[in-house]
């Protein structure tokens, strides 16, 4: 398999919308029209019920997970690392998520994509990150205000764990680029915080 062809399968994995699909099987509803209206597991949690925002979760998690830890044994590009074949192959299914093609290139926020990809590439420094996160939503119930602590740490996470390592730069530039690109997508929550509108989670 080339790499253009990875990055291309990778993305269609990343673009099956869970919440969307659960949306329509369980409900009848369209998960978009419903609640804060994003297809993410959160919404889904909120409109649909518990267990299966969880199983939204799950998959949208399992979906990095796939992408860069199996895509990458089929890939046939020699020139490419192995660390760098998975980490495109992540960002791939990361974009696929956030702009599914099935849904008008709309779909979640990346946050459930990103941690799959990262716990198959970086697992110490993402299970730091999910303390983080795990932290901030027990003491306020803001699944938002967890995942943008997540981020905003997660780049000192990877140097904390990788420093030794000899892809600690590219590792730590895209730390940094995932936790401007969650800012951005949670650029709403962040007005709601500010505003105390936003919604806790339970």
């Amino acid at each position: 398999m080339t790499l253009l062809l990875g990055l291309l399968a990778s993305y269609l994995i990343g673009s099956i919308p869970s919440g969307y699909v659960i949306g329509k099987i369980v409900k009848g509803v369209d998960i978009r029209k419903e609640g804060s209206g994003n297809v993410g597991a959160t919404n889904v949690f909120r409109v649909i019920g518990k267990g299966w925002g969880i199983g939204v979760l799950m998959f949208d998690i399992l979906k990095g997970v796939v992408a860069t830890s199996v895509v990458p044994l089929f890939l046939s590009e020699a020139s490419l690392s192995s660390f760098t074949n998975a980490l495109l192959m992540g960002l791939a299914a990361i974009a696929g998520h956030t702009w599914t093609l099935w849904l008008g290139f709309r779909g979640g926020k990346g946050v459930a994509t990103s941690l799959g990809v990262f716990l198959a590439i970086a697992p110490k420094a993402s299970l730091g990150a999910l303390l983080v996160w795990m932290a901030l939503f027990a003491w306020k119930r803001y699944v938002s205000l967890g995942s943008l602590g997540a981020a905003a740490t997660f780049p000192i996470w990877v140097v904390a764990f990788y420093s030794d390592e000899e892809y600690l730069g590219i590792l730590f530039l895209i730390s940094l680029g995932l936790g401007l690109f969650t800012f951005y997508t949670h650029r709403e929550n962040l007005r709601r915080l500010r505003e105390g509108t936003e919604k806790r989670l339970i």
